[in-house]
């Protein structure tokens, strides 16, 4: 198999054929687009996920951290703790994985999540350091949003810029490949990204608002976002790629390389739909968050509409920054 997350057919299978049990605790289950379960606690439900970072090799620890806390967010409800683990190949000195706990410990800092426990180990069955991370949050019972909870007629809102953590990766990572597309201004603005990854505050004030769900924009980008809350709700979407937010640089950077920015991972967007988007995008603005309604939840198929033209959406496959990876590392391109 290719680099990146498993379609979403085999998945589904192996979920299906491999959960014997079900506690009547558990509220939200593993399914497509659902990146938290959630639990009853009586009074108060406990929101769960657990991601890694594998595509890139810098700001693994910041980076662990936003994604993992960025799926509580999608709930409504705010993080509070994070477990750690950290697998190391052989000749990993300590200062490196003393770095990347700074840099844990750092961003949950700004977070006010606490690191609880986990696991570090030098192994090799691995090449280059992996970092793991489950985030824990906690709300009040019967406040959690799922995914599956969008509505005909919603309408779709996407919050900053799509596309924002695959051109960060892309400038960390490959910078002697685009030095010369991009102007100096636009380095040092796509070097902030990584500063704007957190989903964490549009997350808890759309939660007080009240919307129907919510996905943070991850692998697969906006259309594998849209694609996934979809199938979850049993709805379709109608999305206008005009509206899309996408940096300049972001534009540059896909076109240079031959992949769409609709299906970038986006770590730092947030995917909702709601009765009243003005009235969000108001809320967010409120609290200086810049965010676009780029369509509608409708009753069947998910569309893109491009230059007048309707596109039926496929289901996600493999982010698109697995193809930059591949491209440079095959062809220096």
């Amino acid at each position: 198999m290719k680099s990146g997350k498993l379609n979403w057919d085999d998945l589904n299978k192996i979920i299906k054929n491999n959960r014997s049990v079900n506690r009547k605790e558990v509220k939200v289950r593993p399914g497509i687009g659902e990146d938290c379960s959630i639990i009853d606690f009586g009074d108060y439900e406990c929101a769960l996920s657990t991601d890694p970072i594998t595509g890139t090799e810098r700001n693994i620890g910041k980076l662990a951290v936003h994604i993992n806390c960025n799926d509580i967010a999608s709930t409504g409800i705010e993080p509070l703790g994070i477990l750690v683990t950290i697998l190391a190949p052989e000749g990993t000195d300590i200062e490196q994985i003393d770095s990347i706990m700074k840099e844990i410990d750092e961003e949950t800092k700004k977070l006010n999540v606490e690191i609880l426990g986990g696991h570090t180990e030098i192994t090799k069955a691995v090449n280059k350091i992996i970092v793991s991370c489950t985030a824990i949050g906690k709300g009040k019972n019967n406040t959690a949003i799922s995914t599956s909870g969008a509505k005909i007629g919603d309408d779709i809102i996407v919050t900053k810029s799509i596309g924002m953590e695959g051109t960060y990766i892309v400038v960390n990572d490959y910078f002697e490949y685009i030095k010369d597309l991009l102007s100096f201004k636009e380095i040092i603005e796509v070097k902030e990204y990584i500063n704007k990854i957190s989903v964490v505050k549009e997350g808890v004030i759309a939660g007080k608002f009240g919307v129907n769900s919510m996905h943070d924009i991850t692998e697969g980008g906006v259309l594998g976002a849209l694609w996934e809350m979809a199938k979850a709700s049993l709805v379709g979407f109608k999305v206008y790629k005009e509206k899309m937010p996408i940096s300049t640089s972001t534009y540059k950077i896909c076109n240079k390389f031959d992949v769409n920015p609709l299906r970038l991972i986006s770590s730092g967007s947030m995917l909702i739909t709601t009765k009243d988007g003005a009235a969000l995008i108001e809320k967010f603005k409120e609290n200086g968050i810049n965010a676009s309604i780029i369509g509608k939840v409708t009753k069947e198929k998910g569309i893109l509409v491009e230059n007048n033209v309707e596109i039926e959406v496929e289901p996600p496959e493999r982010d698109e920054l697995f193809i930059i990876n591949e491209k440079i590392n095959k062809f220096g391109i």
